[in-house]
């Protein structure tokens, strides 16, 4: 992709870079992922899926259809649908144990994207701070003036420990 395909698409080079970046990450993790959490994403795919609700209902349906003996050339074998309870009720278990993995799963990678967005946060922060101080000093050299109070407020560099305690303090407030 050419640089002129870039602006047509809106996207510049170095978007497009963090973009390719983080997918081949996302495909790297998946490729490496232990064999528990390939099935439990597998499991967890499928029975998120209206493949897995299509052949539940057509499965019980047939299941109460047969026991109920709608269908009377089969056989009853459940007419009391305990086993179909019963099925269903330990399914339930290992389906609800899956969602709580997938779940730790998303937790864990929003923790991560979480810590890449302080990281990042931190780092413009302490660029932009940088870029003030640098701006002031030319502003100087050129003899303008700088009597701007939120000018002077960002050449400062801000304590992410002050923040954090600042917030923390607030939140406990009523």
């Amino acid at each position: 992709m050419t640089s002129s395909d870039d602006t047509r698409s809106g996207i510049n080079r170095t978007l497009r870079e963090n973009i390719e970046t983080f997918t081949e990450r996302r495909r790297h993790s998946a490729a490496n992922a232990s064999l528990s959490d390939r099935i439990s994403r597998t499991v967890t795919r499928f029975a998120g899926s209206m493949r897995f609700v299509v052949i539940h209902a057509v499965l019980f349906a047939l299941w109460i259809a047969i026991n109920t003996g709608l269908i009377p050339i089969v056989p009853a074998f459940d007419k009391s649908l305990v086993v179909l309870a019963m099925i269903a009720s330990v399914e339930a278990i290992f389906l609800s144990t899956f969602v709580l993995i997938a779940q730790n799963r998303m937790a864990a990678a929003a923790d991560r994207r979480a810590d890449l967005d302080l990281h990042i946060g931190l780092l413009s922060e302490a660029e932009l701070t940088r870029l003030a101080n640098l701006t002031g000093r030319i502003a100087q050299k050129l003899g303008v003036p700088l009597d701007d109070p939120e000018f002077h407020e960002v050449t400062r560099p801000v304590d992410p420990a002050v923040v954090l305690d600042e917030l923390e303090r607030r939140e406990e407030e009523p």
